[in-house]
């Protein structure tokens, strides 16, 4: 007996006497179904096994660990990615959409075709379903399900395919997916343009790569063109949204640099700019550390310029207090000190204004003598203390941990990177007034403490990283003091 089989015996006799909730079919059908539409796409036998398998530990009495063991790591693994998590005592239409967000979380972040296949094919056979039984009840349909709100059913499948898209927008499975989320909702994707066409495809091996960020690295592609590579994390949608937010801040007369053009890198997305004979004033630091100061006042006529825009409507863009919320809960501090930072940024004025939220030299090029920055993404309204911790984090703050992080991604020693921010400080300021300029660097380093406090936990600590993580907590505790 092979390892399909036995996962066919296993998930029968697993899901024996259960039934869908609609129509009341054996529940057996639609796992096998899951099965069906996964060998159309692969013949990778776990791949298939694992869509027998996946509503087991969901479903039934069946556990990881006992998938593991019958049919191995991977299928186990793939079930996880399938598998959500339960809320014990809490009502599931009432965590419907926690559920799922969280499950989403787990194909985002996966880099197994297999994970992505499984989604696909689960979801074309659920969609299956609700279609059919769509077309027989109308709007009535939703009154049977936990989740009424058909608009949050569209979020979730339309996510799924966003975050799939480009493995599987070629196969038959994708593209009838596509069509059964337009009979439901229709207009909800346009299958003649936009992510569903081809992108001019090109390969950036052998080109200098000229900046690295969180979500993209930029590689000089010629003399005249930049392409921004973004990571398999983020889809066409992710990019479209950058470019056509860049149009908007370039409106409000910023000097921020605009792609002509969306292209296809490997498995993910690029933006092209035509940025003829461009630097990265990282570049230009690393090549003339002695003129730091010269780029150092750049960067702070640029954060000032940044800084002193209010825009009209603050529709496009969001508050960057959530920013600084989201640093304080990742880093999961005990409750006082968490108690007091909120109560620290909470007493901080209100601002209006623009922050970048990614501001760094390696996000601004000087082109004939010009700044023009690239990555607003994460552009923002409120207090520029964003912007000035994420520049300490950079420059200082990474060089806690090991100051090659900050080397290897500034493109220049740790000594230049804190004389860089110290003279930053000195030109956003308009001060020589080392106390005015020490307040500063107190408030700056504080938050950019706690955001890298969160970055480390979002992984397993060793024993080094727990001494660094107790180390900048006390660091936290004495700023706050």
């Amino acid at each position: 007996m092979n390892l399909l089989e036995e996962a066919i015996i296993y998930s029968t006799i697993m899901h024996q006497g259960k039934v869908r909730k609609i129509h009341g079919s054996p529940y057996i059908l639609h796992p096998l179904e899951v099965a069906q539409i996964l060998s159309g796409m692969t013949d990778d036998i776990e791949i298939i096994s694992a869509g027998v398998l996946h509503d087991i530990v969901e479903d039934t009495d069946g556990t990881l660990k006992e998938i593991e063991k019958r049919f191995g790591s991977r299928v186990a693994e793939l079930v996880d990615s399938e598998t959500e998590e339960e809320y014990a005592g809490e009502d599931r239409s009432a965590t419907w959409k926690r559920r799922k967000e969280e499950s989403l979380e787990k194909l985002k972040t996966s880099t197994d075709i297999g994970v992505k296949m499984l989604w696909l094919a689960d979801k074309l056979s659920n969609i299956r379903s609700l279609a059919s039984s769509y077309g027989e009840m109308g709007d009535k349909l939703w009154e049977q399900l936990h989740q009424k709100d058909p608009e949050i059913h569209k979020w979730y499948y339309k996510t799924i395919a966003e975050d799939i898209e480009m493995e599987l927008n070629k196969t038959g499975a994708y593209k009838e997916y596509i069509d059964r989320i337009n009979y439901i909702w229709p207009g909800t994707f346009d299958t003649s343009k936009t992510k569903y066409k081809e992108y001019r495809e090109i390969d950036v091996s052998g080109c200098e790569r000229i900046g690295k960020g969180a979500k993209a690295e930029v590689y000089r592609y010629d003399e005249e063109l930049i392409v921004k590579v973004y990571n398999e994390k983020n889809t066409y949608k992710d990019v479209e949204r950058e470019i056509s937010l860049a149009r908007s801040v370039f409106v409000l007369g910023l000097p921020t640099a605009i792609s002509f053009g969306i292209v296809s890198v490997g498995k993910g997305y690029g933006s092209m700019f035509e940025l003829i004979d461009a630097k990265t004033i990282s570049e230009l630091i690393a090549k003339s550390p002695e003129h730091t100061d010269y780029y150092a006042g750049i960067m702070a006529e640029l954060a000032l310029q940044i800084h002193s825009t209010r825009p009209d409507s603050g529709e496009l863009f969001p508050k960057a207090s959530s920013y600084i919320d989201s640093w304080i809960t990742r880093a999961k501090l005990d409750e006082d000190t968490e108690k007091k930072l909120f109560e620290i940024i909470a007493a901080r004025p209100e601002s209006e204004c623009l922050v970048h939220g990614d501001f760094h030299t390696g996000n601004v090029f000087l082109s004939n003598n010009e700044p023009l920055f690239i990555d607003v993404d994460r552009m923002a309204i409120g207090d520029p203390i964003v912007d000035l911790s994420s520049m300490y984090l950079f420059y200082v703050g990474y060089a806690e941990l090991d100051p090659k992080i900050i080397e290897d991604f500034m493109g220049f020693s740790v000594q230049t990177a804190a004389g860089f921010y110290n003279r930053f400080l000195k030109h956003y300021l308009k001060t020589d007034d080392e106390a005015e300029i020490e307040k500063v660097v107190r408030s700056s380093s504080l938050w950019a403490f706690v955001r890298l406090i969160g970055q480390m936990k979002k992984k397993p600590l060793s024993d080094k990283d727990k001494a660094a993580v107790e180390l900048l907590t006390e660091k936290v505790r004495s700023l706050i003091d």
